[in-house]
Order: C-alpha cells, then structure tokens, then sequence
C-alpha cells in the first residue's frame, strides 16, 4: 500500500479557513462598495497571460518574480504580476468597446515569487481602481481619493499617502550630479527601498550598485531628505533647490484637489518615494500606516501614472493612472488594530431536527424562514438537542427553532435566542413574521 500523501502548502502560500474568510470577505465589501461610490465599473481578468504581455514592463527585479512556464501547447506563459498590466492589454485589445474615460476596479489574487516575510506572500489579493483616457490632474486626485476612502471606511485612522513625481525625481538626480539614464534608474531603485532599509542600506546600495563617490551620495542625501512644515512648504524648498517643473506643478495642483476633496491631511509630499515599476511616467505614491504596531508592515496601497504602459500594446499613447490596495497586507495589519471582527455569525437561526419523523417539517421551517429574507441552517445530524444547541451556538447563530411532536400537534413552534437566552412559542402560521420581529435589531 502507498504511503499517505503528507498534506502541506507551498512556501508562501496558504489556505483560508472560514475563521479567516468572515472578516476577509466583509473587508472586500466594504471595498467593494467603496469602489462602486466613486463611479468605478468592474472587470475581471485571466489568471494566466501570455509571457510576452507581462516580460518587460516590470524591470529586470520584477521580471524575476514572474511565474513562467510553459503549457501543454508549447506556449510561454504566466501567471500575473499585478492587475496593472493585464488592464492595458484588455484596454488595447477591446478600447472600441470601452468608454472613455474608462473608470475600472478589479479585486483579485496576483502572483509573485517573491521572499514570504510578515505580511508578505507569493500569492495575495489586490484591490485596484484605474482611469484610463485622462491625463489632468482630476484623474490622479480621484483614484488617491477614492483609496483614502477605503481606508477610512475600513476604520484605519493615521494612514498617510506619501506623494512624489517621476520628473521631480529626475530634477532631484540631476541636481545631486547622478547622470545617464541608466545610472538614475539604479539609483531610483536604491532610493526606492529607503522606508526599508533606511538611510545607511540607500548609501552601501548607491556605492556598492550604481558606483556613486562619497560626495555624490551626500549630495543626493541632502536631496531626498528635504522637507519642509507641510506638503505645500515642502514642495516651496524642494523648487529652491531645482527649480518648479512638471512635476511640482502637477504635485501642486493635486494637491488642491485633494484638500477641495477633504483629503488634505492623509497626504504629503515624500521626495524618497521612487515607486521601482518601470512602466511609472508622472504622479507615483505608497501609503504607509502610522500606528506603531504595524509600521512596519510597509506601503499597503501604491500606484501612480503609467501614461505609456498602454502603448506597448498598441500604436497610440494613452494616459492611465491607478492606486493598487494589497488586501492580505492590510487585512493582517487591521487584525493587529483590532480593526476586523473574525467572530462566526452564522446563519441567523439554526432549525433543529427532532426525530427522523420530524425531518420533514424540520425541512418546510427553514423553507419558509428562507422565502421570507432570513438566513436559516437546517440539521444535517438528528439527535439530543442539546448537542444540536451547541453546535449552532458554535456557528454563531442567534435563533435555535424546535418542533417536537407536541409543538407539530399544537400548531406551535419553541424558539430560543441564544444571545439573550429568552424563548418564544410562536405560532406556525406566523412563524416568519415572529422570527423577523426577534431579529427586528439586526
């Protein structure tokens, strides 16, 4: 006989008990809803891509992380790296089809063979919402306020979007003396873990990776540490050091949006922000969660604008901004707020079965419960009702209905709520109406 088959999850996977699904799904409502509220549409898309529609459009790290293969049809293909790039592939292939400008949400798992740390797996859920078609400044305040309002409805309180600009980076390389196309993008790169591996690990990666001197890294150090009293204050020193640009102009006029919006204070201007996705051309942001226990979660919502990401599916350049929510990140940082209710609520009542004899009536009360709006679970295992009272008391139900032969003889049925521990003998007939009038509160 075979040895038993040792039951086991890959390295940075995991399965999701229904302990873990009540507040993960209540969560992706509330997201959901949000979503909806600010005039975004849904869309879905396929697990697996051709490898050629995802190569390329993450950087060299990022392209390391993809899970390629090749299928039974000899085809190179891989499973999706974000939700990003599968919406300018599906924008390019059906845009006759699409209104312009295309407002889109999609919540569903990406894949990464990334290192499994706290708060971090290969396979994980992403909550996006993207305007594709337009290129002002009313599109990026939309997608960062509409992420600002998932978080608050959530509960999160001290979250705050850290908000920079690819053409301010680039004036901030320039003026710290980083030169070359190339040589800014390692750079980038380096300045882009700073929230991780701080001021030190920045400076041992410009030496080490892109070859900087000493004084070339102080130079870039006095840069991205500048700040000022507020956003706007920022902003004011960082143009007295390169002059306002592109993107001081459009940081700016976020900003005011933004505030107009009642998001003022969830913001502010971060110039080590540097987003390491290659495919990022304008506004690019990270949200981080203050509280100290789980700061060190790092950014749980990031995007920016990727006005040419689109083009590399087709001949016409289209701008697109989007903010991406990493829901397994935060769902595990809302448990340790003690921000998610992982508690059973069940079915609201729980019918049990008195005897064999008593299973077909037990069977037209639950019927009836369900045609009237009430959530109702019938026992599958007959036996002492106090068993049966226990087991929906574990699954969190609040009703538990018997109709024993003298209740079924009576024309009545014994209804107990578990969370007051009152009882009712409700009349069959009106079985529904009295059932909905104990739950009146729900």
């Amino acid at each position: 006989m075979a040895s038993p088959i040792s039951p086991r999850t890959l390295k940075g996977f995991r399965d999701y008990l229904p302990q873990d699904m009540i507040g993960r799904r209540a969560m992706i409502r509330t997201i959901e809803a949000a979503f909806n509220r600010h005039g975004f549409a849904p869309l879905d898309t396929p697990a697996l891509e051709y490898a050629e529609i995802l190569t390329g459009k993450y950087g060299d790290e990022g392209d390391k992380l993809l899970y390629r293969f090749t299928d039974h049809g000899e085809r190179e293909v891989a499973l999706r790296y974000d939700l990003t790039v599968p919406l300018a592939r599906v924008f390019a292939q059906h845009k006759g089809a699409l209104p312009l400008p295309f407002r889109r949400y999609q919540i569903a798992p990406v894949w990464r063979a990334d290192k499994p740390q706290r708060g971090r797996f290969r396979e994980f859920m992403q909550c996006d919402v993207d305007i594709v078609g337009a290129a002002g400044p009313m599109a990026d305040a939309e997608v960062l306020g509409t992420g600002l309002a998932v978080l608050s409805d959530l509960g999160v309180r001290g979250a705050r979007i850290h908000l920079n600009h690819r053409a301010l980076l680039t004036a901030l390389l320039d003026h710290a003396g980083v030169a070359g196309d190339h040589g800014q993008l390692l750079a980038l790169r380096a300045i882009d873990k700073w929230d991780k591996i701080g001021e030190a690990g920045v400076r041992k990666e410009l030496a080490g990776g892109v070859g900087l001197d000493a004084a070339a890294i102080d130079r870039l150090m006095t840069v991205f540490s500048t700040t000022g009293a507020d956003s706007v204050a920022t902003l004011d020193a960082l143009e007295a050091l390169v002059g306002a640009n592109e993107g001081t102009v459009r940081l700016r006029e976020v900003l005011a949006l933004l505030d107009a919006a009642g998001h003022g204070d969830g913001v502010q201007i971060d110039p080590t922000i540097a987003r390491g996705l290659d495919y990022y051309t304008g506004v690019i942001y990270e949200t981080r969660l203050t509280d100290p226990k789980v700061a060190s979660m790092g950014a749980v919502m990031s995007g920016g604008r990727y006005d040419g990401l689109i083009g590399m599916f087709g001949k016409d350049a289209v701008p697109a901004v989007g903010i991406s929510l990493g829901l397994d990140r935060l769902l595990a940082a809302l448990r340790e707020l003690g921000l998610v209710d992982d508690a059973n609520h069940g079915a609201e009542a729980f019918v049990t079965v008195f005897n064999a004899d008593g299973r077909v009536e037990a069977m037209r009360v639950a019927t009836e419960l369900r045609a009237a709006g009430v959530s109702a679970e019938v026992s599958t295992i007959e036996g002492k009702l106090a068993k049966q009272f226990k087991r929906a008391d574990r699954r969190g139900c609040r009703l538990v209905l018997v109709v024993g032969p003298d209740d079924a003889a009576a024309g009545t049925v014994v209804v107990k709520d578990l969370t007051r521990g009152a009882q009712t003998i409700a009349a069959r007939a009106e079985l529904g109406a009295c059932v909905l009038e104990l739950l009146g509160a729900r």
